[in-house]
């Protein structure tokens, strides 16, 4: 026998496989030693609104949902803080809004609410949307700032370097590269990183001793060498840290003059200066679980069990941040998880070549769900720039829709119910152990059982295709397995086999997809009469859920 009856049961009823795993996994997700009871948080870039979003901000954003979602379901009390928002500070912004002659406070009303809109078409499950000109957070800002005026590693001094508007960054000379004068352009010098257009700046500035912090944040990636995903980024910012830096790890600029920057938070006692954008920017992970804490407390969400952020902002997340945090005391983020970008049809999205894909368009041209999918599907390796094109969305959309959507249309057909009402009665443990162990159902079966602990090791391995890659291969051979049994015209015991295993592949992979496509799911769940009570990770193994009243619906809008 393939699937005895007695085994199943005693999988059902002793803590092996997976109901270890479940135990196991909210420790391993958050590497933290205190994951018992503190709450699994994970945080977006906090996006900067000079401009709507465009299909990379929602990338970043379906990206973090999907291991909110994931953990709410393995977690036995689901306690999980997920924070986006905007960060609407700087020259950008100022600039921006003047261009439209419009205040500042205004412009980031209307560009902010466009992110919160976005956040809510994708169905983020974010628990937290900040803003960085919340009052709240002005508090922070200026409470990191004193603490660090505190402990002597803010100073003055006087600046000079070639800056970035689009960045917000300043750089060295060894971080530019020079552009010669052509017969159609002037000259122009770019940042090396980001290709961004930079400008000689001389002015007198706040830096912060960042300097000071290269050994001890060194030490803290060679120690823990899985902190930053995908390894290439880790290594980069290794050899950022190192003594043969090609560019040492210098202090860095922590404000601007008010008469070049007047939109930001005041320095504290100094109303000359505004704190730059990025000592601002980074605290709204701490401003959004309530920091400053009250003396002797520490607010349980923090650290960050993963932070999600596009490779153009990783110094910021693994050196800045970082260095502040240990300048203070506070634990640091226990995981970057650092995504590439998205091209389209090939080439780097540019508002001057008009190659921009508008998130809503896609949303409302493909369905959420699908673009999700695609996100994860496509994007879930997060190595290498992905590239964004319509007729790959397509491939992709009708992949999900004849693996899962036909594939329940075909079971519930009238023809195959016929077929299966013929049959006696039987359990789902009496089907499995009945089949012999050549039967074609075999990989499916085998499928079945490894499923959701594949899918959680690949997702604690921040591998989002795999996991998702592991869910797709069930629904294939399990397709490829109704074509091989045709349950309508086998015989009704036959056909009521195929069923049975065929509608056990639907509910597991129903639940194994909730994190990537929470909204198909769901009506695939409610149309198999899964309970509320029986879609958590717990219940995604072979016959531990109960299936009931099985309705025939249409998965996706665009199905006929």
């Amino acid at each position: 026998m393939l699937w005895g009856s007695v085994a199943l049961l005693r999988l059902q009823s002793q803590p092996t496989g997976i109901s270890r795993l479940i135990r196991a996994l909210p420790r391993c997700l958050s590497h933290a030693p205190t994951t018992e009871t503190k709450p699994y948080y994970i945080t977006t870039p906090i996006f900067y609104p000079n401009a709507d979003p465009h299909i990379g901000h929602l990338y970043s954003i379906v990206t973090a949902d999907i291991f909110a979602r994931f953990n709410r379901l393995i977690r036995p009390q689901p306690d999980v803080h997920f924070l986006t928002g905007t960060d609407e500070h700087g020259l950008k912004i100022q600039k921006a809004a003047q261009d439209r002659g419009i205040e500042p406070g205004h412009f980031c009303d209307l560009l902010s609410e466009r992110f919160r809109l976005l956040a809510a078409q994708a169905n983020s499950s974010h628990t937290s949307f900040m803003r960085t000109t919340s009052s709240e957070h002005h508090q922070a800002v200026q409470h990191m700032w004193n603490s660090l005026v505190n402990k002597g590693l803010i100073y003055k001094d006087s600046y000079a370097g070639w800056y970035s508007v689009s960045d917000e960054c300043f750089y060295a000379e060894k971080q530019v590269i020079h552009i010669p004068e052509t017969s159609n352009l002037p000259a122009s010098v770019v940042s090396a990183e980001t290709g961004s257009l930079v400008e000689w700046a001389e002015e007198e500035n706040y830096m912060f001793r960042l300097s000071a912090f290269r050994e001890s944040l060194l030490d803290h990636y060679t120690s823990r060498k899985t902190i930053i995903f995908p390894p290439q980024h880790h290594d980069q910012v290794v050899a950022l840290l190192a003594e043969s830096a090609e560019v040492p790890l210098d202090d860095i600029s922590v404000s601007r003059p008010r008469s070049r920057l007047a939109w930001g938070v005041p320095v504290p006692g100094d109303p000359e200066h505004t704190i730059y954008v990025w000592i601002d920017a980074l605290m709204v992970y701490l401003s959004g679980v309530g920091y400053p804490w009250t003396a002797g407390a520490h607010n349980a969400a923090w650290p960050a069990n993963v932070q999600v952020i596009g490779k153009d902002i990783l110094r910021f997340h693994a050196l800045y941040l970082p260095a502040m945090l240990q300048a203070v005391g506070l634990p640091l983020a226990q995981s970057i998880l650092c995504h590439a970008h998205w091209t389209v049809n090939g080439r780097k999205m540019s508002k001057s070549v008009g190659n921009v894909v508008d998130p809503f368009e896609c949303m409302k041209t493909y369905g959420v769900d699908v673009v999700r999918y695609y996100f994860a599907r496509v994007g879930g390796k997060f190595r290498d720039d992905v590239n964004w094109a319509d007729r790959e969305v397509s491939k992709y959309r009708d992949e999900i829709s004849s693996f899962l959507g036909n594939f329940l249309m075909r079971m519930t057909s009238t023809k195959i119910q016929k077929r299966c009402a013929s049959a006696a009665p039987r359990t789902l443990e009496e089907v499995y152990a009945a089949l012999p162990a050549d039967s074609f159902y075999s990989e499916v079966i085998a499928l079945q059982k490894n499923l959701s602990i594949r899918v959680a090791h690949q997702m604690e391995a921040y591998e989002v295709a795999d996991a998702l890659e592991s869910i797709v291969n069930l629904l294939k051979q399990s397709n490829m397995a109704v074509t091989e049994g045709a349950p309508w015209s086998a015989k009704p015991e036959d056909a009521q086999t195929c069923y049975t295993i065929s509608m056990e592949t639907l509910r597991l992979a129903g639940l194994c997809l909730q994190p990537f496509i929470p909204d198909t799911s769901a009506r695939l769940l409610h149309a198999l009469g899964v309970g509320e009570h029986e879609r958590s990770w717990e219940y995604a193994e072979i016959g531990k859920g109960t299936i009931r009243d099985v309705k025939a619906v249409r998965l996706f809008e665009f199905e006929k």
